[in-house]
């Protein structure tokens, strides 16, 4: 190692290779995020007549226990901002820190498990310089969303005092989720192990938040959450200034504990030991499909927890909402801010679970370019048969998951007591297959770029944020029918709040599998790598 060994010597130079290499995605997140912000700003006084109209839809949502748990609590129901912002104090911040992790865990982990981060190590740049730079990078990508987002409040006709304070909530979780992507970067050897324990440790805080917030019995359980804080700071009517030292005690502390744990582990190694394989593998891993299976195994069982559990909690918290669906006016309120539970859970579910989907596809595109798949092929195993267990993975895997948080509602509402339509909770299974094709062709979007260059899979997140933008905010900014309609999220029906209906369902399963035709076809004419 260098002289340098220890410090952070050649930070700088790192930092600005990070911000090269990050450029466009961080950018298209940026975008997205502040057009969403504004958008939901801007539409806020076309979407109720007048004062009485918002703040009934303000109580509406604060009379409901899921809603709640999904959005948060409004604190002031009067506040212009706390309606306009319902969905992106919680729910889209917390979408936002995929980003911060993702920074944090490219440019630590991910370089020490290609062995990048041993070389640039044995050069003039010392051992904190990787992780200072990805924590600035980071920090920085923070500060400029939260300035966007608070600009977009004030674009969009929200008062100056709590646009601000608006933008410090979003400063303060882009911190914290810098913090717990530092800290589990430190636990595995495995960027994916990683990955999942950052996911892990946002859904809890996401739950207990969910738990307060749904439950007056347990209201404290919000303080206990970054993301409860993003509530409880009251932005928009009479703020809570001291909330904000929060974000950043928390944040450093992370950090702090990153560094100490850091410092007792080996470059290229994590806190929790890797278990050695066995001498002789087994004779099923010589087919490509178990390997392809073996290697998402960790990450599909994480995520499979968590969306049962997920399901789960929002079915169990939904007492009364059969009296909400007897009412017009109210259920045309909930259809603004996301219908009526089933469609509002699912709506998100279908997105996140697209995620699964994209990894999938971006983890075996980072094997191919490092070498592995070669590897896996020089044994006999056929191209073909690779790439079907790929697509089998990704495409399979989401609509597992969605399964499961469909039979994850079923339970839960049904253990909760739920019996409206003569006890038809069954339907959460139903409105769950209906998201599957729209989820297939977003993931087959992201084949059709891996299909293209292992190198341009990435490019699959772009696509699901284009498809997230037009279906949230395409209404709110009166975007043409047939733009919004590119997103195949905006083709499914908000079924039970909607009747079913089979023709969006039959559609998007053939463009699915159009896509995934065309992405086989590309990439068995091009090289590997």
């Amino acid at each position: 190692m260098s002289s340098g060994t220890g410090t952070a010597t050649g930070a700088g130079l790192l930092l600005r290779h990070n911000l090269r290499r990050d450029r466009v995605i961080v950018a298209i997140v940026l975008v997205l995020m502040a057009v969403m912000t504004y958008a939901s700003a801007a539409s806020t006084t076309t979407l109720y007549q007048d004062v009485a109209d918002r703040v009934s839809a303000a109580r509406a949502i604060n009379a409901q226990p899921a809603l709640r748990a999904l959005y948060g609590r409004i604190m002031d129901v009067h506040a212009l901002g706390e309606v306009a912002m319902t969905k992106m104090t919680v729910t889209y911040a917390a979408f936002a820190c995929a980003l911060f992790i993702a920074l944090i865990r490219r440019h630590t982990r991910m370089e020490e498990e290609t062995g990048r981060a041993e070389l640039v190590g044995a050069t003039a740049v010392g051992r904190d310089a990787a992780m200072v730079a990805a924590v600035v990078e980071s920090s920085a990508v923070a500060v400029v969303l939260a300035t966007l987002v608070a600009s977009m409040c004030l674009l969009g006709g929200l008062p100056v005092a709590g646009s601000l304070w608006f933008g410090v909530i979003w400063l303060g979780t882009g911190l914290v989720a810098t913090g717990v992507g530092a800290v589990a970067c430190q636990c595995s050897a495995s960027a994916r192990s990683c990955a999942g324990i950052a996911a892990g440790i946002m859904g809890v805080l996401f739950a207990i938040r969910a738990a307060g917030d749904a439950s007056s019995d347990v209201q404290w359980l919000s303080w206990l959450s970054p993301l409860g804080w993003n509530t409880q700071l009251r932005a928009w009517s009479q703020p809570r200034p001291w909330v904000a030292p929060l974000y950043l005690a928390t944040s450093v502390a992370l950090l702090l504990a990153a560094q100490a744990m850091r410092g007792r582990r080996d470059l290229g190694s994590g806190l929790i030991a890797a278990r050695p394989g066995r001498v002789d593998g087994r004779r099923w891993f010589a087919s490509p499909y178990a390997l392809v299976v073996r290697g998402q195994l960790v990450a599909l069982t994480l995520w499979s927890a968590g969306c049962l559990a997920m399901g789960v909690l929002f079915g169990l918290i939904a007492p009364g909402l059969q009296d909400l669906l007897d009412s017009v006016d109210v259920q045309q309120v909930l259809d603004h801010l996301g219908g009526a539970l089933i469609a509002a859970v699912l709506s998100v579910a279908g997105i996140v679970v697209t995620c699964f989907g994209i990894m999938v596809i971006t983890h075996v595109a980072d094997d191919e370019t490092s070498g592995r798949v070669e590897l896996a092929l020089s044994t006999g195993a056929s191209r073909g048969a690779w790439w079907r267990a790929v697509a089998l993975a990704a495409l399979g895997g989401v609509a597992w998951l969605l399964v499961l948080t469909g039979a994850g509602l079923w339970a839960g509402l049904r253990l909760g007591g739920f019996d409206h339509d003569g006890g038809r909770s069954w339907t959460a299974l139903v409105a769950a297959l209906a998201w599957i094709p729209a989820a297939w062709v977003v993931v087959g979007v992201a084949l059709l770029c891996h299909g293209w260059g292992a190198h341009r899979a990435a490019l699959g997140w772009a696509g699901l944020g284009v498809c997230v933008f037009l279906t949230v905010a395409g209404d709110l900014i009166h975007l043409p029918g047939w733009i919004i309609r590119l997103s195949p999220y905006s083709s499914v029906p908000a079924y039970p709040a909607d009747p079913w209906r089979w023709l969006p369902f039959v559609l998007l399963t053939l463009v699915a599998v159009l896509l995934a035709v065309g992405a086989w076809l590309r990439f068995e004419r091009r090289d590997i790598g």
